[in-house]
């Protein structure tokens, strides 16, 4: 997957994170870029919502997405 596929791909996922937690901002969400366990435990604090339902969400929204977690691989 080529970078710019990575971006847009993150872009969407980014999306519709916004969509289920609205106050999220851009800057939170960029600073979880492939860190997924970083963004489950934040989502846990800030909206107070179960591990599992957090998970439950993000997988549904990366299978949408086709996004992998992994940072891209530099060429």
């Amino acid at each position: 997957m080529n970078s710019d596929t990575v971006k847009g791909t993150w872009k969407q996922f980014k999306g519709r994170l916004k969509e289920t937690w609205g106050d999220l901002t851009d800057d939170e969400l960029d600073k979880f870029e492939g860190q997924r366990e970083q963004l489950v435990g934040a989502l846990q604090k800030k909206y107070g919502q179960s591990k599992d339902e957090i998970e439950s969400r993000l997988s549904g929204y990366e299978r949408e997405a086709n996004y992998d977690y992994r940072p891209a691989q530099p060429r």
